[in-house]
């Protein structure tokens, strides 16, 4: 084994362990919160039969022995969790109370609609925003940089249920261009054949015009602006300068030397698209009726679904510790002078 090779293993190994405990830090965190809501999961479903009279309290609380949330003591939420752990570490996330599956399955079944959401606005995001940054950079205080700097206010002010709204109330209401909810429509049929399945494809893509739209539009404020004032300070380096005094042409200088080390800093945004690309929208989804997971979690949540939210919250929790080692890696990949720790 070469001593790169050798260095990389060692600080890959360290990563790990320390990873462990923090997700055991973060386990421990989100499963006191889960069980410390003032409802939980069977006090939302019986609540309208104990407040009938059809089931009485008694009933309610052998639903909770039944469930294993019945005592929500800190001698009960410690033997609660560790039998969530316990069950953890045989491989088992438990069984989901509201979608009665198991969470693996409902996660692995459901993930991949907010995936492909998540990367084509991901992919959108960055071809977008990288360049107008750039460019509103090397034309700073020109009508092209307000204009980028009033794009970048829009997306980082407006909150998602509130453009999500206005966008479904022109493009699907007012126009009718584009549907305001689900993946396909409820009243088509698809023949089981390549043509079936193409046309079956189109309209999922039909339906996600709008949801990618939000999404995209609302992500590349924040992106711009960070582009934007890492090329400012790149093009204020010395080496810039000199570069333009060996006489070599702006647009070399900008792509060429200065867009690299521009984009050293946006390599921490790797950290974040891991999660972000598994984990789903949650609101995107919730106002555009997708059934992607971020949506599934955001009910499960509402519902008290404990299972469900726990293996949700360690899922992400999981990529978000594999995006920040890979985004650490890609640090000394994308610039020498980086050296990862023994």
């Amino acid at each position: 084994m070469t001593p790169f090779w050798g260095i990389m293993f060692k600080y890959i190994l360290k990563r790990i362990l320390i990873s462990i405990v923090v997700l055991l830090g973060v386990s421990i965190i989100i499963y006191t919160l889960v069980r410390m809501m003032p409802n939980d999961y069977v006090d939302i479903k019986f609540a309208s039969q104990l407040q009938s009279g059809s089931i009485t309290q008694a009933d309610v609380d052998a639903f909770k022995e039944l469930y294993g949330i019945g005592d929500k003591s800190f001698k009960g939420i410690v033997s609660g969790y560790f039998n969530w752990l316990g069950n953890l570490c045989k491989g088992n996330l438990g069984l989901s109370f509201k979608y009665e599956k198991s969470v693996a399955s409902v996660i692995s079944e459901n993930m991949w609609v907010s995936f492909a959401i998540a990367l084509i606005a991901t992919i959108l995001q960055f071809l977008i925003a990288i360049p107008l940054g750039v460019s509103s950079a090397t034309h700073q205080y020109s009508a092209r940089d307000y204009i980028v700097t009033v794009l970048t206010m829009i997306g980082i002010s407006l909150p998602t249920y509130f453009f999500g709204a206005i966008v479904i109330k022109i493009f699907s209401v007012d126009l009718g261009w584009f549907p305001s909810n689900g993946l396909i429509d409820a009243s088509a049929t698809y023949p089981n054949t390549f043509a079936g399945f193409m046309s079956k494809l189109g309209d999922m893509a039909h339906h996600l015009v709008l949801p990618i739209f939000v999404s995209v539009l609302l992500s590349i404020g924040g992106l711009m602006r960070y582009t934007r004032t890492n090329t400012l300070e790149v093009l204020n380096a010395d080496y810039i300068r000199t570069a333009r005094a060996k006489g070599l042409s702006e647009r070399k200088v900008i792509y060429t030397h200065a867009f690299r080390n521009t984009m050293i800093p946006l390599v921490t945004l790797l950290a974040g698209i891991l999660p972000s690309l598994f984990g789903g929208m949650m609101i995107t989804e919730q106002v555009f009726g997708i059934d992607g997971i971020g949506r599934l979690a955001y009910n499960a949540l509402k519902d008290g679904d404990i299972p469900f939210v726990m293996g949700y919250n360690m899922f992400l929790a999981v990529l978000t510790v594999i995006g920040t080692l890979f985004s650490d890696i890609m640090y000394s990949v994308v610039d020498p002078r980086v050296k990862l720790g023994k």
